[in-house]
């Protein structure tokens, strides 16, 4: 008569099975764990540089780390970055990430309360900070009453944002960047860069002034003073501008 014992030993092969298994799951998180990122690209970057964007994305080993900042982009929101709108991983290889910068769109900052604020081209505040970045115009001249955060700037006139987006475009292209723009309560603009003025008048024809101003930049480098290109005629083929030493 057979008898049948009853046993909670696993069989030695499924034990066996079960011991390699788990060597290889811990293999493969040692394999894991030390990969580290060591190639990064950043684009669409303007503000910062790309050292500076790095660091405060990656600032140690552990950010760098593959799959922990894999798993960390995928379930957490991305870190706050003054002047950043928001921005995206793309991992290339184990060792490569590019990280693609979506910048806040902003034309100028007003000063307010020992503070700089920045708006974008409807005039919305989308940022503030203790200091000044350079590249953005200061903007003065504008009657405004309480700034709130993320909301517009308080104007009398909201045509005005209009006129700041055209003038900075412009400027834009011809590659000439300004320290302040000055307007005046009939929204005529100055433009300040160091130690130069240049009156601009109104915004008629303000494509052609600042052509102008671009090709006589090189003979006001070193110089101080104001120039006046105000009473800028388009129909005129050899117009001379003023120009007053100080």
């Amino acid at each position: 008569m057979a008898i049948f014992q009853e046993t909670n030993e696993e069989p030695p092969k499924r034990r066996t099975g079960l011991l390699v298994a788990v060597i290889v799951l811990l293999l493969l998180l040692i394999l894991f764990l030390s990969l580290q990122i060591t190639e990064i690209e950043v684009t669409g970057n303007q503000k910062y540089t790309d050292e500076q964007i790095e660091e405060m994305l990656f600032p140690d080993k552990v950010s760098r780390n593959t799959a922990i900042c894999y798993l960390l982009d995928h379930i957490q929101e991305h870190e706050q970055i003054p002047f950043v709108e928001d921005y995206k991983l793309v991992f290339q290889g184990l060792g490569k990430v590019e990280v693609i910068v979506y910048e806040k769109s902003v034309v100028g900052y007003v000063s307010y309360m020992s503070s700089y604020m920045y708006f974008d081209k409807d005039g919305i505040i989308v940022e503030s900070s203790g200091q000044a970045l350079s590249g953005i115009p200061r903007i003065t001249g504008l009657k405004f009453g309480h700034i709130v955060l993320y909301q517009a700037l308080p104007v009398e006139s909201q045509e005005i944002f209009s006129e700041i987006l055209n003038l900075t475009q412009v400027l834009s292209i011809y590659g000439i960047e300004v320290d302040r723009i000055q307007f005046n309560e009939y929204g005529e603009a100055n433009l300040y860069m160091g130690d130069i003025e240049v009156v601009l008048g109104g915004n008629e024809s303000l494509n052609g002034k600042i052509a102008e101003l671009g090709d006589m930049l090189p003979m006001l480098e070193g110089r101080s003073g104001t120039l006046y290109l105000d009473d800028y005629d388009e129909t005129s083929a050899n117009a001379m501008y003023a120009f007053k030493p100080r």
